[in-house]
């Protein structure tokens, strides 16, 4: 449902026209659809709001974390290492040297789950180590497997193509970020441990076959689709899965694209599974079917099964159209339906016991799912969506998931037409020392007007948005974390950006849904750091603040107040609806 977003705006004294607001256009105020470790015992992590009483449909991970007063936020206790959580000493050692001596909290939940090869979601707040969290016991799994495999196998390429995890990203800067952070981690003789290589952006398909592969879900379609040999090798020799920023994957425009490719990953470990297979091992209410009837006029058939388990995996979700673009017929061929059922010269299973034998099959796929805002209250948000795909998976969840992290402190600014310029400017330069701080805004116009106010201010800014090639966004953050200042930009450097030694975060339009505010929150107070939030509100957001604000206080999940009853958006609405038309007036 879409509700009319309460208009932010800027006054420039120097501007020849009257006034203008930057940003006003529908959206919604709740969570958009396309949107440490076991020592000794073991160590539950669940959701703060559990502690606080209410249900929730988050699984936890491991056994139970102390609540003593005064214990660290971020890391896990002291005695938890990297070797504590079934982590090589190679790679310890790597970690080590990179800085990255003590696990966090996160990281020490997420990685036995995650080496104990199940399927895993992880669900945990900005800043709190979940990309090392997934990569660390990946990379572990994928450089032990080379090396027993290298000693059997002397032909070094065939070692490493047998196992390959897969990364998927919603962009380019943050594939590259995930290449980078991988191969931060090195032997002993200075070299990455494993080969990674980004494909997306003007990097095609590696020449040399690597490691982990990093790719965007568009770009790996745009490699693997028109080469069937490639791709047939691709899908069979991915152990491993990784869906970064999983809520934004798992809808609007990635949707179609990431269930086409779960389904084409599942397809096979179904026809893996089945190959391996003899009859004698189907399930025990098979055995007594008969193996006769089938010929290869049931591809058809078996066409329309992969259609409906599309459907059926995908229950509750718009897949009408992800399953159109489901490429079945180059599926079904590169699946070889012929070899699949060659074994069975005399006949073939019938088509009723396809369907029953397809729910049965050996997984030889570990798929983890990775975010900082996973909404479950829905049942077309992304977490209901995983619930319903992957209904085994573990569940780890951070303490402070979607609600207030205790080492962020949060200073509300109300403003008018005549002060918003003024606190803007007072707030930027509240910085101390070479501090980054980084300035939201809602639209590209509402960006270049800040920079503008800050220029005419004698404040130098770095600006970011969809405007920038990727190169000079690229270059724009490389120079904003290595020199410091102000970046001024929209929510496309808000999510999964890591840029350390961010002290303060100004909205000077106010977030107009939950995942836009926890991310935007979330480039400060990362690593075990304190941060500060600076939020500039005008009348129109004055409900939703003291909303956000009351949930905050509570330690309630902040989306319950993106989310609030019919009535209070509809009162939103009408106050935002009444100030444009006053607004008009004055102009």
């Amino acid at each position: 449902m879409l509700l009319y977003r309460s208009a932010s705006f800027f006054h420039f004294y120097e501007l020849s026209s009257p006034p203008k607001f930057l940003s006003q256009f529908k959206r919604s105020f709740s969570f958009r659809s396309n949107v440490s470790c076991p020592s000794s015992s073991p160590l539950h992590f669940s959701l703060k709001e559990l502690r606080c009483g209410r249900a929730r449909a988050f699984a936890t991970a491991a056994a139970v974390l102390s609540q003593r007063k005064g214990s660290d936020t971020f890391f896990a206790d002291e005695d938890v290492s990297w070797t504590s959580l079934g982590i090589s000493e190679k790679l310890s050692r790597a970690l080590y040297a990179a800085g990255i001596d003590r696990p966090s909290l996160v990281q020490a939940a997420c990685v036995p789950a995650i080496l104990s090869e199940k399927d895993v979601v992880l669900a945990a707040e900005t800043g709190s180590g979940k990309t090392y969290g997934y990569l660390t016991p990946l990379m572990d799994r994928l450089r032990t497997a080379r090396d027993d495999f290298a000693n059997t196998v002397p032909d070094q390429d065939l070692a490493q193509s047998q196992r390959l995890c897969l990364v998927l990203c919603p962009n380019v800067l943050l594939c590259e970020q995930v290449v980078r952070m991988a191969n931060c981690l090195c032997g002993d003789d200075g070299e990455p441990l494993l080969k990674v290589s980004a494909v997306c952006g003007r990097q095609g398909w590696p020449v040399n076959a690597p490691d982990i592969i990093v790719s965007t879900p568009a770009a790996l379609l745009n490699n693997i689709d028109p080469d069937k040999p490639r791709r047939l090798e691709f899908l069979r020799c991915v152990k491993f899965v990784v869906f970064d920023e999983a809520d934004m994957l798992l809808c609007g425009g990635f949707q179609n694209k990431v269930l086409r490719l779960i389904n084409m990953l599942r397809f096979d470990e179904k026809l893996l599974s089945r190959s391996n297979k003899t009859v004698s091992e189907w399930p025990m209410e098979l055995e007594s079917e008969s193996l006769s009837n089938f010929t290869l006029d049931d591809k058809k058939d078996l066409k329309t099964e992969i259609i409906s388990e599309g459907k059926d995996d995908s229950e509750d979700v718009d897949v009408d159209n992800a399953v159109e673009d489901v490429d079945v017929d180059n599926i079904v061929e590169d699946a070889d339906v012929d070899n699949l059922v060659e074994d069975v010269e005399n006949g073939s299973i019938k088509r009723k016991d396809w369907r029953r034998v397809r729910k049965y099959y050996e997984r030889s796929k570990q798929y983890i799912f990775v975010a900082a805002t996973l909404p479950v209250n829905g049942k077309k948000t992304a977490g209901a969506v995983l619930k319903h795909m992957f209904p085994n998976a573990n569940w780890v969840s951070g303490t402070y998931l979607h609600c207030h992290n205790p080492r962020l402190k949060q200073r509300w600014i109300q403003v008018t037409l005549e002060t918003q310029v003024d606190e803007l400017i007072k707030a930027v330069k509240s910085k101390d020392g070479e501090c980054r701080t980084m300035v939201f805004a809602n639209t590209v116009e509402a960006v270049e007007a800040v920079a503008n106010v800050l220029l005419k201010a004698g404040i130098e800014c770095y600006r970011y948005h969809k405007d920038f090639s990727l190169e000079e966004r690229t270059q724009t953050l490389a120079d904003f974390q290595g020199k410091g200042g102000i970046l001024v930009c929209t929510d496309a450097a808000a999510r999964g950006v890591d840029i350390p030694n961010v002290s303060h975060v100004i909205q000077a339009d106010f977030a107009t849904s939950a995942v836009d505010f926890l991310h935007r929150v979330g480039r400060t107070a990362r690593a075990g750091q304190f941060g500060l939030v600076t939020s500039l509100y005008t009348d129109s957001n004055r409900d939703l603040v003291a909303a956000v604000r009351q949930a905050w206080e509570l330690g309630q999940p902040v989306e319950t107040a993106f989310s609030r009853k019919r009535s209070f958006r509809n009162k939103l609405k009408k106050r935002a609806g009444l100030g444009k038309e006053q607004r008009l007036v004055n102009s």
